[in-house]
């Protein structure tokens, strides 16, 4: 089937915006000074030695004190995403000195980081790993997606013109020193299990960073390093494969198991919540153990009344629509087995406490944020009166007295509520109704209120009623005992 004129400007015109928008040869900067800001990275000598021994123990000390901030601050510094770099970069340019100098810098680093961690960790006061600590023991097949993405973000940055501040992002992103400091926290404790864990979880993330170098670099067609010599030329390249599959053999392995047990985990979490949420009753404890294609286990402790075997069978036979067939299911039951961890429960109790407590808290936080903002408005009129006397004494002389409150105005045949400003003044002699308008008007506009009822007062001790004003006559209102006369304006509000 042929393409017509039209389908060929189509795909013309999305190859041009995706060229146009893309294409990362227009910001390329000069490719000699991006190998050599990488090449200059590479080195661990002097300072950026001491830069990272410095920066292993402000990461430890975060690990230790369980700080979140800390640790970012300890990243941003460490210069360990150098060597790391230079190995993916030699690679991509077929540059075997530049490959053994990354390779001995990387063992360098990856030595004098653990080993300070664990010189840390062997004074430390610390006594039971904390949740930052915990949480670098186990990779995840987020971590390789993490590790792959900011390495091709790193590479990216590097080669362009305005590079930015990426690289210490990539290093926050990637998390290198914080599972070489668990590592040092595993053999300080004598943890071999922590120590594997961490030291797994950085090897996966720095063979990701170096293949996403390699990537970034043919994908922006780096010139390669050219030999006279064809024949070393040819001996160079086999040694750089040789030692890239090597590397990349366990790497890639140790990937497919993290992605099967991430799978596995998740479909297993999935039963349990789906499957084995019974009334009356709650999932106390649950632990997943996989060990590959057979062995594989959930354990489950439940609490509360008790659940029929039958039941049970029947969750039993749904596993093999999560794929979960050739996994053991044990089911523990009630207060007199050895799985009830009776810290288990404590912590459950004191999690449902904090959360109905912080609920309630949050409850009471806006009902105090309303009345308090009530109360503001109320008290904001109070202050509104204080801070216009002086002015209305100048503009206004026969004005001797001055309220400004807020009230609600009902109407009887609509229910209508609206909100309006009342303003009592008390005269020395009755306004006229110019004057009146000019007060309200001023009034309104010093306020800041949309709408104003005006009352006025005439102040006389010789009366002794009061009487309305409207806009025509006199009524009278009532004889308030007082020696003054009232008078409302009983016009509509402004």
């Amino acid at each position: 089937m042929m393409e017509t004129p039209e389908q060929n400007r189509n795909v013309f015109a999305i190859k041009k915006f995706l060229s146009e928008y893309l294409d990362l040869r227009k910001d390329k900067d000069n490719e000699l000074e991006t190998v050599d800001s990488i090449r200059k990275g590479v080195e661990f000598k002097g300072a950026n030695l001491w830069i990272l021994i410095f920066a292993i123990f402000m990461a430890s000390l975060g690990l230790n004190v369980n700080s979140t901030a800390v640790i970012i601050g300890a990243m941003l510094i460490s210069p360990l995403m150098g060597p790391i770099m230079g190995v993916g970069l030699s690679v991509g340019l077929n540059d075997f000195e530049l490959m053994k100098r990354s390779l001995k810098s990387f063992l360098i680093t990856t030595l004098f980081s653990v080993t300070t961690a664990t010189i840390f960790f062997l004074v430390s006061p610390v006594a039971e790993g904390q949740s930052e600590l915990l949480a670098r023991t186990s990779p995840t097949i987020y971590d390789v997606f993490i590790a792959l993405m900011g390495g091709l973000a790193g590479v990216v940055a590097l080669s362009t013109k305005e590079k930015g501040n990426v690289i210490p992002g990539v290093a926050i992103a990637t998390a290198l020193m914080p599972p070489l400091c668990t590592a040092g926290y595993g053999l300080a404790t004598g943890n071999l299990v922590y120590f594997l864990g961490a030291f797994y979880l950085y090897f996966i993330n720095s063979v990701f960073i170096s293949l996403a170098t390699f990537a970034g670099v043919r994908v922006m067609h780096f010139q390669r390093k050219e030999f006279v010599d064809k024949k070393r030329e040819k001996k160079v390249r086999q040694y750089i494969i040789l030692i890239a599959v090597l590397t990349m053999c366990p790497a890639v392995y140790l990937t497919v198991g993290i992605i099967q047990s991430t799978f596995y985990e998740s479909a297993a979490n999935r039963f349990v919540a789906e499957q084995l949420s019974f009334e009356n009753t709650q999932v106390l404890d649950k632990k997943i153990h996989y060990h590959g294609s057979k062995d594989n286990e959930i354990r489950v402790v439940l609490i509360g009344q008790e659940v029929p075997e039958a039941s049970i069978a029947i969750a039993r036979s749904k596993m093999k629509d999560y794929k979960l067939g050739e996994t053991k299911l044990i089911v523990l039951q009630g207060m007199n087995n050895e799985a009830v961890d009776i810290s288990s429960i404590r912590a459950m109790v004191m999690e449902d406490f904090y959360k109905n407590s912080e609920e309630r808290l949050v409850e009471q936080t806006k009902k105090i944020t309303v009345l308090e903002q009530s109360l503001a408005r109320y008290k904001s009129f109070d202050e509104l009166g204080k801070t216009i006397v002086p002015e209305l004494k100048v503009l206004y002389p026969s004005v001797k007295t001055v309220s400004i409150s807020h009230a609600i105005e009902l109407t009887i045949d609509s229910v209508r509520t609206d909100t309006i400003t009342l303003a009592v003044l008390k005269f020395g002699k009755h306004p006229d109704a110019h004057e009146k308008q000019k007060i309200t008007e001023w009034i309104k506009a010093r306020t800041g209120a949309k709408q104003l009822r005006l009352i006025a007062e005439e102040f006389n001790t010789k009366w002794n009623e009061a009487k309305v004003y409207t806009d025509c006559c006199l009524q009278p209102l009532h004889v308030d005992g007082t020696g003054g006369r009232r008078y409302v304006d009983a016009g509509k509000p402004e």
